[in-house]
């Protein structure tokens, strides 16, 4: 492995980390206070700056630190994460975001930005700190006059003798010897420090490079061999050092095992201090019986001071003995049980870690591309193989059916599997609008509290990768032209923080996404005036509440009144639908003026196989999206009703619903087919409500693997894709949404690819 595959696991690390920094400080800013949510706030930085500087990142690591600093000040409760300071951490993760970005694409950072935010993160850090530093400093004077030297005394006697000042203070620890600060580190591993693969001798032996040290291996906690715990860490280790380097160049040493390990570093002047006074413990009694020193049981009497002086003297060392091998030995029974029971804890605890957290693998997504193609293959020969079987045994009970239905039953495991392999939460996606709402919020002077609920909601990386521009836009819009600012929103009763709710949701073997805010909602008399004044639509139009929504979906649509950064320019909307559509989905809208407005996304989960009736029409095959289908239906004559020239009308359960012949849409035809002799599919259609699509007949019901017919041959209007049958042969994934709209009287527009697939 190079340095440039080391360098892209880093950064795809970085990836990780941002989003759990972000993950925090949302939580922390809903009021999270848990000390577990600031440590992993802490550690995702701190992972960030010590990755940095291994490659040189200098400006990451800067910036970085100065984010540490400030986020240790939360950590050790010198600083109270309120909303004003969480404000500046977020945008703080935002810049390091960019700085990440900036040291892997070779791209720049606002540098004005970055400054303004240090500078902010350094007040923070500095104005929050307790007091008690400045009153250490404010005795400085004082002490520098006390250490000043004393004049030179005149010399006493003609011989020139004068007498040298000095104080017995300077001989006072080894940390005043030759001038070199001294710090004692007690340096105790956990077990987890070596299931990492890191070794402890390592780390010492980095350490002994700052200076000169002496070191002591403690193994008071070592167990007996019956009790060893092989993945246990028992031994922990004293060590003394002299260096000048001071204590951030000692916790340097261990940066990336602080988590690991417990380590205490202070200066050998404050160690000793503690010492000191844990020594110092209140005198007990020790009830002691003294005729046990009386070996002969002989009373006499001695009368010699020198011999009672004696005997007391024997006596009190008799005791203190007895009572040291009394504590010595309940110690050693109780650091045995609590040796023991630390092992089992320690365990228990891996065990926990095991089952708890899962392990994981990178792996190249063209890996993943290759093996999901070839499980299409596999289901396209299975199907090929159940073709040719039903085709030369018509009974249909012979042991090779049965085998060939476990077969499918497996081949679809399979596939079930590897497309939960692509499968991906919409989590990194919702996270990054977070960013979005911010800064849009403070170029518009709004106030805003983005919500997203359904975060682990799994789609695949396909549909994932192309959802941020969608969303992007949509949430530009919802802020910008939904949200009104907080004047407004006072003047109408609302509290003056907007709300946006992004919410992610299964349903049918569909992904909704719901974006919805509690702003003005769609001013349709606006939005109907502005259509006809850019001669989107006649001025004697007569349109629906939805179709006057559906007007802002137009390009070049837009209700701003003038083109700023945000909005103004009648493009936003415009992607949000053929994006929407290049996915396969459809998207609604729901709007109360005065509440706000609702847009609902509905997405297929994969792009790579679909469920779908396969149908015939005019000698050819066709595959119809299952979930695009409400019902089938075989029409009766006197259901049939015409409208106009060349228009019928299907009743359904006394509602009249427009007939669409597929095969005279497609010019598979001249003429309409008689719509008795062949079945109608009830379809719902984006923006084009319910329409009957007439077919000649149904083959049946399978799931088929999604080929690109573009990128094969060419685009076909009215075709969203392409597939193998088991025949061989290929069908056509048909494209409801086109076809619905050219009933309409539209075009088969060319740009429509996939608008109706999953």
């Amino acid at each position: 492995m190079d340095m440039n595959e080391i360098k892209e696991i880093f950064f795809q690390e970085c990836e990780e980390q941002l989003a759990e920094l972000e993950s925090g400080l949302l939580k922390m800013n809903d009021g999270d206070r848990d000390p577990e949510t600031v440590n992993a706030v802490f550690r995702a930085v701190h992972s960030i700056k010590g990755g940095a500087g291994a490659f040189g990142l200098d400006d990451l690591v800067a910036f970085a630190h100065v984010f540490e600093t400030t986020l240790d000040c939360v950590r050790s409760n010198k600083l109270e994460p309120n909303q004003d300071v969480l404000k500046v951490m977020l945008k703080s993760a935002d810049v390091l975001a960019d700085l990440t970005n900036a040291a892997r694409d070779g791209g720049s950072v606002d540098e004005s930005r970055s400054r303004g935010l240090v500078k902010e993160l350094e007040a923070l850090a500095n104005g929050e700190l307790p007091s008690p530093s400045a009153l250490t400093e404010a005795p400085a004077p004082k002490a520098a006059a006390k250490a000043a030297p004393a004049p030179t005394p005149k010399p006493t006697d003609d011989s020139g003798f004068q007498p040298v000042p000095f104080s017995f203070d300077d001989f006072g620890g080894e940390g005043d010897a030759g001038g070199m600060p001294a710090y004692e580190v007690i340096f105790k591993p956990r077990y987890e420090l070596y299931s990492k693969g890191n070794d402890a001798t390592l780390l010492l032996r980095d350490l002994s490079r700052l200076g000169e040290m002496t070191i002591y291996c403690n193994t008071d906690d070592l167990p007996g061999l019956e009790e060893l715990d092989p993945e246990g860490a028992y031994f922990f280790w004293n060590v003394t050092i002299k260096t000048d380097k001071g204590e951030d160049a000692i916790r340097t040493v261990f940066e990336f095992a602080e988590w690991d390990c417990e380590l205490t570093v202070k200066p050998v002047e404050e160690a000793r201090a503690d010492a000191t006074s844990n020594d110092e413990l209140p005198m007990v009694p020790v009830p002691f019986d003294l005729s046990i020193l009386d070996e002969t049981g002989a009373t006499e009497e001695v009368s010699a001071s020198g011999a009672r002086a004696e005997e007391t003297a024997v006596a009190v060392a008799a005791a203190e003995t007895a009572s040291n091998v009394t504590q010595m030995a309940a110690a050693r029974v109780e650091k045995k049980e609590s040796a023991a029971a630390a092992a089992a804890a320690a365990s228990a605890a891996a065990q926990n870690n095991a089952a708890g957290a899962g392990q994981t693998i990178r792996v190249d997504l063209d890996r993943v591309d290759r093996l999901i193609n070839l499980v299409g293959e596999l289901v396209i020969n299975q199907a090929m193989l159940s073709q040719s079987v039903i085709e030369n045994d018509t009974t249909g009970t012979s042991s090779i059916n049965m085998g060939l239905e476990e077969l499918q039953q497996l081949t679809r495991e399979i596939q079930d599997s590897v497309m939960a392999i692509r499968a991906q939460p919409v989590k990194p996606v919702f996270q990054r609008m977070s960013r979005i709402v911010r800064e849009i919020a403070d170029m518009t002077g709004k106030s805003i509290r983005l919500i997203t609920e359904g975060e682990n909601t799994e789609v695949d990386k396909t549909v994932i990768d192309k959802l941020a521009e969608p969303l992007t836009h949509m949430i530009r819009n919802a802020v910008d032209h939904g949200i009104e600012t907080p004047e407004k929103r006072a003047a109408a009763g609302k509290n003056t923080e907007g709300t946006v709710r992004l919410t992610a949701k299964h349903r049918s073997g569909r992904i909704l996404i719901e974006l919805a805010d509690d702003g003005a909602g769609i001013n349709r008399e606006k939005v109907r005036q502005k259509a006809i004044d850019n001669d989107l639509i006649p001025a004697d139009s007569n349109l629906s509440d939805e179709e006057i929504d559906n007007l802002i979906f137009l390009p070049g649509f837009s209700t701003a009144d003038k083109i700023s950064d945000i909005s103004g320019r009648g493009v936003g909307m415009d992607v949000v639908k053929r994006s929407i559509q290049a996915l396969g989905g459809r998207i609604n809208i729901t709007s109360k003026p005065g509440h706000g407005s609702v847009f609902t996304m509905s997405l297929p989960l994969t792009l790579a196989v679909l469920d779908g009736m396969v149908v015939t029409v005019a000698g050819q095959t066709l595959v119809v999206p299952l979930t695009a289908i409400v019902e089938t239906l075989q029409p009766e004559a006197a259901a049939i009703h015409s409208f106009g020239a060349n228009h019928r009308l299907i009743s359904i359960r006394n509602s009249f619903c427009p007939l669409v012949d597929v095969g005279r849409i497609l010019n598979f035809r001249a003429t309409q087919a008689n719509p008795v002799e062949g079945v109608a599919l009830l379809v719902e259609s984006e923006g084009g409500g319910q329409r009957a699509l007439m077919v000649d007949a149904i083959q049946g019901q399978r799931q088929v693997v999604i080929k690109s017919l573009e990128a094969n041959y060419t685009h076909v209007p009215g075709i969203a894709a392409a597939t193998i049958l088991g025949d061989g042969r290929v069908a056509l994934i048909l494209d409801v949404d086109a076809v619905v709209g050219a009933s309409r009287g539209q075009s088969l527009k060319a740009e429509m690819s996939l608008a109706a697939v999953g």
